[in-house]
């Protein structure tokens, strides 16, 4: 797989019938390594070993309802109290970040509520939180590390 701008992180991997697998921590289980898993996987590594957020606040890949349409985020931080803290989204390394993919993450965000979101490629990624006050996100540097109030 393709180097990312991430730390280097150690992965375990597997193959099985001409398909490669590599163990997610996080849902436990090895999935199919597809590039944009490869982008989940340092994702979630970066979260857990750079960030200090906690491995039971966060979920992968779970569905939810939007005007009764299911979607799925790709990576969702909870808070202490339980509420959503920060959405990713993850693109393969080979998908341009455009507006249509901050346009995606914005109307999950209508749902879920979440203070900060995250959308990277791998090779790029780009961080904001919400300014609740002047209805608008603001880019930053780089992703808080995990607090508690």
């Amino acid at each position: 797989m393709q180097a990312l701008h991430f730390p280097e992180y150690q992965f375990r991997f597997k193959s099985n019938e001409n398909k490669t697998y590599i163990f997610d921590i996080l849902r436990k289980k090895y999935v199919v390594l597809s590039p944009e898993e490869w982008v989940r996987q340092h994702v979630v590594c970066y979260l857990l070993e750079e960030k200090k957020y906690p491995k039971s606040m966060i979920a992968v890949e779970k569905q939810f309802t939007i005007n009764r349409l299911k979607k799925r985020f790709d990576i969702l931080v909870y808070n202490s109290q339980g509420n959503p803290l920060l959405i990713v989204e993850c693109k393969a390394p080979s998908v341009k970040i455009t507006q249509e993919i901050f346009d995606q993450i914005a109307q999950y965000n209508m749902q879920l509520n979440a203070e900060l979101l995250m959308v990277s490629n791998g090779l790029d990624h780009y961080f904001c939180n919400l300014d609740h006050k002047n209805q608008r996100y603001n880019f930053l540097k780089d992703l808080p590390p995990y607090s508690k109030p």
